[in-house]
């Protein structure tokens, strides 16, 4: 099987034909092409499909050898330095090659439909394509060269895919926040490849790792550098991984389109991070100061993600910080060393959290039926509810992506999660309290997202309740202060009286009347929801590790068994089912807490239009409010203002950045410039000055001449002071 391997550098090339035939047909073909672009889809499916064949291939070879393979090739020689490029197969790319092409498959058949109707189809496609080369060819390298250049082309298609729709400010300003953002991280890792090269002169991960312990256990390194080095390295992934404090980008991300939600900021690009630190772990393993600073930065991402997911409006908002929250208990079990269980549970994170989004698409997809709704709008869970008679099949699959998430088992991150809390408590006691109250929240914001979204009544709807030439009536029903159901007899009486109140447009009816409920999605965006519920059903399957008349029976393990080997020399013992049971009954128990409270404080709601917005049903807002009462409305703010820490930025970075912009745009224009030009011109007035009243004595001269620059500087000076106080004093500066 080794001629497997051999060709195993065409998967990243495989999907690259996708962009290229789309940009030569556009150039020779434009108008057959763009009136042909439903025929793209079919090639770019199937091409990734291939690659997911031949991945599979992959997979099982490694699993039935437990082999590592690699092969480089050189590219350049001069003196002592040498660079070669390469690819490495081996558990941890084959694990990322599956999961990259089978959620791309199943988000570029969902996509087809989805964007359908969309004028930039084409570009959609092309920048799909383009990301799976980037993401494959960053999972398959061989070297940090390699990594660093596939790292940053997945920056660009993250770029290109947030702002698909440009022409939207809030999808321009969300691309432009997470490159800006990532390039922090992304200068953060050139720094630290280099100084690690710096240190052992290569960059091939086997050749860095053996001279980098040698240096270690013979103690020839820097250790402040060293940790410095490594510190800079991480730095990468807590931006791609979107761990705290670089996790802004994540949430605005959202402004893309639904399939690209799912693919990149769930499944696969977020899935770099924790890829590289993975990948980097002999190297963080053998110095424990990155290790816990690994683990403190995962369990912040933790606890921060999951409570400002508690108060989002937005469907894919919530979400978004789900899936930080996620991305940080992976984090976490990499910090503690727990390697098995942090790629457990990417990749039963990763299969879940796709479905959701897949499911909230399906949902956005069907709200944006109702005649009046804005793309914003179709993502607000407060204007949802009712779903579940018009969407059954999006409401079971989004059902069981939300029990898995919640660790309920037998769902795939149930056996995950759990390993990943059970390893806490052996690291850190406050580090397993906060996993563990953790694991409740989201069971809280994950059931508050599913019971807003589905169950209830439909929050805003219309119904032509009856009519004829001359006369209609309409049922609307609102969720807001003072709105109630109401039946009014014309559109005009409709918008006079709902003015003020949370409604959404009024348009003209036909005589035949129309009904404005949403519908369930089609068969091409419901099979890719099929099949991932198949994966969250049974993919937990793989990590189930007991053992049973001496066999082992953990797939997963034996798949990473020669990754375990370099980090863990001795395998750990298997777990029985009496211990196995003793440190399940207590994740499980808070997981039904959670999702208990979420049903007490949120199913009531719903059977009657009250209250728009859950606070307002439990905290009195009256003149006499109780202690408790404030601190439930502070704690609200905090979460729905997301912490204030995108606030904190803005003022601390983006306006002080500009207000030094424009202080420095002024010392170089009227300082610098100003001086050039006024010793200029006092030269000339000063020449022409001394022509006609020279006397023939230089010490005159130089007198009258000194005299009038220092004049000049003076009127500089007090003119330079004047505009820095007037610049302090602006709005800016406030």
């Amino acid at each position: 099987m080794e001629q497997i391997y051999q060709y195993a550098w065409i998967i990243p090339l495989v999907p690259l034909q996708i962009p290229m035939l789309i940009g030569v047909g556009l150039l020779l073909f434009p108008k057959a092409t763009k009136n042909l672009r439903r025929v793209w889809a079919f090639p770019s499916i199937l091409l990734v499909s291939i690659v997911m064949l031949f991945s599979i291939n992959l997979s099982m070879e490694q699993i039935n050898s437990n082999s590592i393979y690699q092969y480089v090739w050189s590219w350049t020689f001069e003196n002592d330095f040498y660079f070669e490029f390469g690819y490495l197969i081996d558990p941890l790319s084959s694990i990322m090659l599956m999961l990259i092409t089978t959620v791309g498959i199943m988000v570029l058949i969902y996509s087809d439909n989805y964007m359908a109707h969309d004028q930039g189809y084409l570009r959609f496609f092309a920048s799909m394509s383009f990301f799976s080369t980037s993401m494959l060819g960053l999972v398959t390298s061989s070297n940090f060269i390699q990594i660093y250049i596939f790292w940053e082309l997945v920056g660009v298609c993250s770029y290109l895919l947030i702002g698909f729709w440009f022409t939207r400010p809030l999808a321009a300003n969300a691309c432009q926040k997470a490159f800006i953002t990532n390039r922090v991280g992304d200068f953060s890792l050139l720094l630290g490849i280099l100084g690690f090269y710096w240190i052992t002169g290569s960059f091939e991960f086997r050749d860095l790792f053996e001279i980098f312990n040698n240096l270690i256990y013979n103690n020839e390194v820097n250790s402040p550098f060293v940790t410095f080095c490594a510190a800079l390295l991480f730095g990468g992934a807590v931006a791609k991984s979107a761990q705290f404090p670089l996790h802004v980008w994540l949430p605005d991300a959202m402004e893309g389109p639904t399939p690209i939600s799912a693919l990149i900021h769930a499944a696969t690009m977020v899935a770099a991070g924790i890829f590289l630190v993975a990948r980097l772990l002999p190297l963080f393993i053998v110095i424990p100061f990155i290790m816990n600073f690994i683990s403190l930065i995962g369990i912040i991402t933790v606890l921060l993600g999951a409570t400002l997911a508690l108060a989002q409006k937005d469907i894919k908002r919530g979400l978004a910080y789900s899936t930080m929250s996620q991305l940080g208990y992976m984090m976490l079990a990499l910090g503690m060393g727990s390697y098995r269980s942090a790629l457990f549970h990417l990749i039963t994170h990763a299969y879940s959290k796709a479905l959701l989004f897949l499911g909230s698409g399906s949902v956005i997809h069907s709200m944006e039926t109702i005649v009046g709704y804005s793309p914003k709008k179709s993502q607000n869970m407060v204007l949802m509810g009712g779903l579940t008679k018009h969407v059954p099949i999006t409401k079971t699959s989004f059902l069981l992506g939300t029990l898995s998430l919640c660790g309920v088992p037998p769902l795939a991150c149930f056996w995950s999660k759990d390993e990943i809390l059970n390893d806490s408590w052996l690291y850190s006691p406050i580090f397993a309290i906060i996993a563990w109250a953790t694991a409740g929240l989201t069971a809280f914001y994950m059931f508050r997202i599913y019971l807003l979204t589905f169950e209830g009544h439909l929050n805003v709807y219309f119904q032509n309740y009856s009519g004829n030439k001359n006369t209609h009536f309409y049922s609307i029903a609102l969720w807001g202060k003072g709105c109630s159901k109401k039946t009014y007899r014309s559109e005009q009486n409709v918008r006079k009286i709902n003015r003020g109140q949370p409604s959404i447009n009024i348009v003209k009816f036909d005589n035949k009347g129309v009904y404005s409920y949403p519908y369930e999605s089609d068969n091409t965006m419901l099979f890719p929801l099929f099949v991932l519920v198949l994966f969250t059903l049974f993919i937990g399957s793989i990590g189930i590790s007991f053992n049973q008349e001496g066999t082992d029976l953990d797939i997963l393990s034996k798949w990473l068994a020669p990754s375990i080997n370099l980090l863990h020399p001795k395998p750990e013992d298997s777990t029985d089912w009496y211990e196995f049971l003793k440190n399940v009954i207590f994740s499980v128990s808070i997981a039904f807490f959670g999702i208990l409270l979420a049903s007490f404080l949120y199913k009531p709601i719903y059977s009657s239009f009250k209250n728009f917005d859950l606070i307002n049903s439990f905290v009195k807002t009256g003149p006499k409010r109780s202690d408790w009462d404030i601190i439930l409305n502070g704690l609200y703010d905090w979460s729905y203002n997301r912490a204030y820490i995108d606030a904190f930025y803005t003022i601390s970075f983006s306006r002080s950045i500009r207000g030094l912009a424009e202080l420095t745009h002024f010392f170089d224009r009227r300082i610098i410039d100003g001086i050039t030009n006024g010793v200029g011109v006092m030269n000339f007035f000063v020449g022409e000055g001394i022509k006609y009243v020279g006397g023939g004595r230089i010490s005159s001269y130089f007198f009258f001449y000194f005299s009038c620059v220092s004049i000049a500087f003076l009127c500089l000076y007090f003119q330079f002071f004047y505009q820095v106080f007037g610049i302090l004093n602006s709005q800016n500066f406030h």
